[in-house]
């Protein structure tokens, strides 16, 4: 597995994840090897956060104009990630190229305009675009370079006598260079610490980071991780014995007591960071979080913010700290938005000033002044951020945020990027170049689903649609086993972060409210609820037993006003509106044979939704149907007595019920589960938000089922 078992065992803070027999493999393709070394690395959160850091090789190439061997550089590429970088995510550069470059530098004032020129230095013509980070890279002679965050070095570099410490530390190997924004003119000054000190092993980068290297991939892999586990290792020798953070302030909840409350405030908080765009929501109770979040030093060390500038970017100018108790009463939602609105218009407040402040002539605007981090004491961290996927990542970047500051605190005091850096960074005119470039929001981005019954047939594929379109989803059924199928082709189709499941059965109060608390806890809260689950009984009136009658309106008349209540709630809680969908059908219209339970528990539903939109429009909640028609495809209900019924109602076999139902249509088409889930696209979408209390049919055109 490694070179000896005494390289491995000697690293206790990092993980060493080191394959001869996979990198024998890649003999030979020093591409292949740099990208196998950055996935290693980019898997230990230790050593870099998402989409943070960046590596590179040199090595010998031909150059497809001269025939002849010419030295390229390949490095991660802009907006690449580490861990699941691939030589589509690399930029390839002309090292002689990169480097002639400084022969037209301007001079620091001029740092942007070289960025553009990297593209005059493209080897391959299918490159990533090269991120600002190239030049440090370039200017440094080593075949193989790593540039990582790791939260023990910077806690090193972000503490005041952090050059004092590396310099006691690593014996004047490892140079030290101080804070500068990256770019052209901080390579040439990592070059300049280089010529300055031959023969050291890396250099440290005040407040930032660290620059490790090797002649080969592995020289460089385990370089970098033994100064990383040096690092580590000095400051858990600092930090034996001492309490972190001055000391508990106050304890924390129990477990359960924390969600509860997290899940009560969250679509709270949701409302108030959505006031400009809305956002999406992660929580955390983390172990680290709850010891920072309950310290003595909070107060003191919170409002100053990050030091890396990776960090930062993520996790904003500083978080928000409530003053609520942990045990705090959060069933008066008025009472709890009078203590935090002050709150969020100061942190408003501040931010603007700050922009105000820092501001150059060709700033790009203002953004969004609300808070990315929220710190609750006693409870745990949220995040918002516009998806999951960034609102998690900005959490593990805060987190390791409180690591650097803890670890700095053990041995020295904790330094922040001064203001005027942080907004340097924040709002560089590369950086916002970068966010136009990013692809357009789809339709329904920051919007938060919850589809009953969605592990299966209609349900299923509105949530499918819904995620399809930008959507986070909660997923869930009565049914376990059809629930995991479902979570395997979601995690499969969309990733983690796209949706959350949770058994649901919507006769059961509980099992609505865990799920509802799911919804708040992994994403914020809910902004769409759509009531599909269902069932079906098909009986002449003298064979309907009391049971029967019971459960059909259990189910799909209780069940929609249950789940319709929970989700109001929430939606109340976030103050922005929201949708609520019902899949109802044409059996609410259309009399037919053997259906008096069915059908007219479809009918209390229809009419429930238009009493819930007439009591809703005061909260721009929005309450539509969707009346389908005979949708058999991947349906329970079509599986079994329902479907044996209706063909015995109407004189035909069950193989034959599609074409039958077809026929009988104006379109005479038959109907799917995308079919129903279009038309519940087109209700939340975007085109129809000033529309409440309709009834969308789709069901191939049935006369009798016209809304009159």
């Amino acid at each position: 597995m490694s070179k000896n078992n005494s390289t491995m065992t000697r690293f206790r803070h990092v993980s060493y994840l080191w394959d001869d027999a996979k990198a024998a493999e890649m003999a030979g393709d020093e591409v292949a090897l740099l990208i196998y070394r950055s996935n290693l690395l980019g898997a230990d959160l230790r050593l870099t956060n998402y989409g943070g850091g960046n590596t590179s090789c040199k090595a010998q190439a031909i150059d497809p104009l001269t025939g002849k061997s010419t030295e390229v550089m390949w490095v991660k590429g802009s907006g690449g990630d580490l861990g699941t970088l691939k030589r589509s995510g690399l930029a390839a550069l002309y090292v002689d190229r990169l480097r002639s470059l400084k022969n037209i530098y301007r001079g620091i004032e001029f740092e942007d305009e070289m960025v553009e020129l990297f593209n005059h230095c493209i080897y391959d013509l299918h490159s990533k675009a090269p991120s600002i980070d190239t030049p440090l890279h370039g200017f440094l002679p080593f075949a193989h370079i790593d540039h990582l965050h790791p939260d023990a070095a910077i806690a090193i570099a972000a503490a005041k006598d952090g050059k004092k410490i590396t310099q006691e530390l690593f014996s004047g190997t490892i140079g030290w260079v101080d804070w500068q924004r990256p770019g052209f003119d901080l390579g040439l000054q990592l070059k300049q610490c280089l010529d300055e000190n031959p023969g050291i092993r890396g250099i440290m980068l005040g407040s930032h980071g660290l620059f490790t290297w090797g002649d080969t991939a592995y020289e460089s892999y385990v370089n970098t991780l033994e100064v990383i586990e040096r690092c580590a290792e000095y400051l858990e020798e600092h930090t034996k014995g001492k309490k972190a953070f001055g000391g508990e302030r106050l304890a924390a909840l129990p477990k359960e007591q924390r969600l509860s409350q997290a899940a009560a405030l969250a679509p709270v908080l949701r409302g108030y960071c959505s006031s400009n765009t809305r956002m999406v929501g992660h929580f955390t109770d983390d172990d680290r979080v709850l010891e920072f979040i309950n310290s003595n030093d909070l107060d003191r060390l919170a409002p100053l913010g990050t030091s890396c500038p990776d960090h930062f970017l993520r996790t904003k100018i500083s978080p928000l700290v409530l003053n609520l108790a942990p045990t705090e009463d959060l069933g008066n939602t008025d009472a709890v938005k009078e203590k935090i609105a002050p709150l969020f218009e100061a942190y408003r407040q501040m931010y603007t000033e700050y922009y105000n402040t820092c501001k150059h002539p060709n700033s790009p605007a203002i953004r969004d002044a609300n808070p990315v981090v929220i710190l609750y004491p006693g409870v745990g961290m949220f995040t918002f951020a516009k998806d999951k996927q960034t609102a998690r990542v900005a959490a593990e970047f805060y987190i390791n945020a409180i690591n650097v500051m803890k670890g700095a605190e053990a041995i020295s005091s904790y330094t922040s990027l001064p203001r005027q850096e942080a907004f340097d960074i924040e709002y560089w005119l590369l950086e916002e170049a970068k966010l136009q470039r990013m692809p357009k929001p789809k339709a329904l981005s920051g919007r938060i689903a919850l589809v009953t019954g969605s592990a299966g047939g209609i349900g299923k594929a509105i949530a499918q649609k819904f995620a399809q379109e930008g959507a986070v989803v909660v997923i869930n059924d009565n049914d376990q086993q059809r629930l995991e199928s479902a979570v395997q082709d979601f995690t499969k189709q969309f990733g983690k972060d796209v949706f959350a499941s949770e058994v649901l059965d919507v006769t059961s109060a509980a099992t609505i409210k865990k799920a509802f608390n799911t919804a708040a806890l992994a994403f914020g809260g809910v902004d769409i609820v759509v009531n599909c689950a269902g069932l079906s009984i098909s009986k002449p009136l003298e064979e309907h037993s009391e049971q029967d009658w019971d459960l059909l309106y259990d189910v799909l008349v209780k069940g929609q006003f249950l789940v319709t209540q929970a989700g109001v709630e929430i939606m109340r809680k976030q103050g922005t509106g929201g949708d609520v969908l019902n899949i109802v059908s044409k059996n609410a219209l259309v009399s037919g044979p053997n259906n008096a339970g069915y059908g007219s528990a479809k009918a209390a539903q229809l009419h429930l939704s238009r009493l819930n939109a007439a009591e809703l429009g005061k909260d721009r909640i929005r309450v539509n149907v969707v009346n389908p028609d005979a949708v058999i495809s991947d349906s329970k209900i079509w599986a079994g007595a329902w479907a044996e019924g209706r063909a015995k109602a109407y004189g035909v076999k069950v193989e034959e019920l599609p074409a039958f139902y077809a026929k009988r249509t104006l379109l005479n088409e038959i109907i799917l589960p995308e079919d129903i889930a279009n038309a519940c696209f087109a209700f939340v979408g975007g085109l129809l938000n000033k529309a409440t209390g309709n009834v969308l049919n789709v069901d191939g055109g049935v006369a009798m089922a016209f809304v009159r």
